[in-house]
């Protein structure tokens, strides 16, 4: 085999794209890859590094990406540029803090028409904590309600830069591209490590291919890997040998290996991604390394909901499917659970309420399933008098006997938008529990708010509220900050006496009452007329707070009867009460799967919305 041909890590920059999402992220690096020759024109798609259906279809990048772009800078000096593409939305902030870890600088990209927003400036801030190079560009100056200089300012005053520092582009049309690609080689720095120390590469993603099992993407930092080499996996300890190694160009394409600096994957037939953790250090085995590099932290589940095949039977086929998610998917979490109402399905936790959508919407397009997803609700730690702890991830797991105290998840909330609508924002905090930390002007009209609010509110419809209190222009960002104690209670809704478990609810004590009254109210006009009257009760465990009742159909019993005695059809209409109080006590409530469903239907309407955020 022929000597590899190690590029000189002088001739690196490893750098990614942050910005919000719709602020042009993907074109830009569609333009990167046309203007360097990478993809030709005929071959060139909007998009291009953006692989799923969906991510096509919504507009929105989920999954990194990263691609290797030779670029011949002013010095007629050819650089190899590693981009690594990432999501803007705020549930797949890990996946940003993956791509960060394997970069020396970071473009951020602001549209020159909307300013920055919330989760960019959050993705800035880790790239800062990350001692990245920072290059500012403002992309679509070719529109007319492009405002460069005032945004400019706005972003040298975030960053500390002049004005003139920021960089005009317009990804669309390809203005100004090439003068940021020079501006790349000359100011972020090249990758620094040790040739011949013991190989350390960073695994930065890892995704699951039908025919070659795991890819692992990674960022040689240390050492060279190479060929039919045995590696092993730090943390594991597990060993494998490479079976192929190459970089993303951008479609894969092999090389003799990977030295100092290089991004590029490994393949080695491992059928499990679980071996093959993000954020794990490799090295080989016959000269290991002692130390392994910093990793990143796993990404917990924030939001649960319970998913269930509407045909019982297709119950394995959902099993399988959420097996192969995980594959591609880390933060995903499931185990399987049973609901009375809803029979078989799995508990599955997800980073946001975006994560659980996309993730329904992949299970159902990519494994031909209808499902049924319950409420999204968070973790809940609830501490009994006699000692006990519970830890609550579905309403029917709430403990009964004397309670001590519950706790809530909580997070920290950042909001930005123009300083009109700073009154509707306060009361929308307000009516969903929230305080005030602090507000900061960024120029004289956008403001940023600061808020804390209980992860359960935030979770379920607060960003729509937000959108249309603001005309849209709000942006949102939020993180876990611990968890505190709140006044909380359990809501079951009863048929006929009886819970129904799919509909049961952990609310604030103060919204307890409208949650009865609207779940009541909703049944009511969902649940078919019986042969008998049906109650339908609200209640915080014994104490009844809502009722509704569903009317019995009566048959027509004095139909025959023309005119005579009055006593006839008395007797007749009172054998028709027996009839139907024997019934009410041995009947059960029919409930029609399509009540389930619309009742549980977590609100859609705003979907797309949230691909604005």
């Amino acid at each position: 085999m022929a000597q590899p041909n190690w590029t000189d890590p002088a001739l690196i920059r490893n750098f990614c794209i942050i910005a919000h999402i719709d602020h042009g992220k993907s074109t830009l690096a569609d333009r990167m890859l046309q203007i360097t020759g990478v993809v030709e024109d005929r071959q060139m798609r909007a998009q291009y590094l953006d692989r799923m259906d969906i991510e096509r279809e919504r507009g929105i990048t989920i999954k990194s990406q990263a691609v290797r772009i030779p670029f011949t800078a002013l010095d007629d000096q050819t650089y190899t540029l590693d981009l690594i593409d990432t999501p803007g939305h705020v549930d797949f902030t890990y996946e940003v803090s993956r791509s960060l870890a394997a970069c020396e600088g970071a473009v951020l990209l602001v549209d020159a028409a909307q300013g920055i927003e919330a989760q960019t400036l959050a993705n800035l801030y880790m790239a800062l904590d990350n001692d990245l190079t920072i290059i500012p560009v403002l992309n679509k100056i070719d529109l007319p309600a492009a405002q460069p200089e005032k945004y400019a300012e706005e972003i040298a005053g975030i960053i500390g830069c002049e004005p003139s520092d920021v960089l005009r582009v317009s990804a669309k049309t390809g203005e100004g591209v090439e003068e940021l690609l020079n501006e790349i080689v000359n100011q972020i720095p090249a990758p620094v490590g040790e040739a011949d120390a013991p190989a350390r590469a960073m695994i930065f993603d890892s995704v699951y291919d039908t025919y070659r099992g795991v890819v692992t993407y990674v960022r040689v930092i240390d050492g060279k890997l190479s060929p039919r080499e045995r590696i092993q996996m730090m943390s594991t300890k597990a060993s494998h040998e490479i079976l192929e190694i190459g970089v993303s160009s951008p479609e894969p394409t092999k090389s003799q290996g990977l030295g100092v600096g290089e991004v590029g994957y490994v393949i080695t037939g491992v059928k499990d991604v679980r071996q093959s953790k993000v954020g794990d250090t490799i090295t080989t085995l016959n000269k290991p390394a002692t130390e392994m590099l910093g990793g990143y932290q796993e990404p917990k589940p924030m939001v649960f909901s319970g998913l269930y095949p509407i045909e019982g039977t297709d119950y394995p086929v959902l099993r399988d499917a959420l097996e192969k998610l995980q594959l591609n998917d880390a933060a995903l979490a499931f185990e399987p659970e049973t609901s009375a109402a809803l029979g078989f399905g799995f508990r599955c936790g997800f980073l946001g309420l975006l994560h659980l959508e996309i993730t329904r919407a992949r299970l159902e397009r990519e494994f031909n399933l209808d499902l049924i997803s319950t409420a999204p609700n968070v973790i809940y730690r609830v501490d009994m008098e006699d000692g006990a702890e519970h830890v609550v991830t579905n309403p029917s797991e709430f403990p009964t006997g004397k309670i001590a105290a519950i706790y809530e998840p909580m997070v920290k909330a950042t909001v930005l938008s123009p300083s009109d609508h700073i009154g509707q924002i306060m009361e929308l905090c307000q009516e969903r529990r929230g305080e005030l930390q602090g507000m900061d002007y960024l120029s004289e009209d956008r403001v940023e708010m600061r808020y804390t609010l209980p992860m359960a509110e935030i979770v379920f419809d607060f960003f729509d509220a937000l959108k249309s209190r603001t005309k849209g222009y709000a942006s949102l960002d939020y993180e876990p900050i611990g968890e505190l104690q709140a006044d909380l209670v359990k809501v079951d809704i009863l048929l006929q006496g009886e819970a129904v478990d799919a509909f049961s609810a952990i609310v604030h004590k103060e919204k307890a009452y409208p949650y009865g009254v609207e779940m009541t109210k909703k049944l009511r006009e969902l649940i078919p007329r019986q042969q008998f009257e049906v109650p339908i009760q609200a209640a915080i465990g014994a104490r009844v707070i809502a009722r509704e009742n569903i009317r019995a159909i009566r048959k027509d019993v004095l139909s025959k009867c023309y005119g005579g005695d009055i006593s006839r059809k008395r007797k007749l209409l009172e054998k028709q009460k027996e009839g139907k109080k024997r019934m009410k006590m041995v009947g059960r409530v029919e409930v029609p799967q399509e009540a389930f469903i619309s009742a549980l239907s977590t609100d859609t309407s705003g979907a797309e919305d949230k691909k604005k955020k």
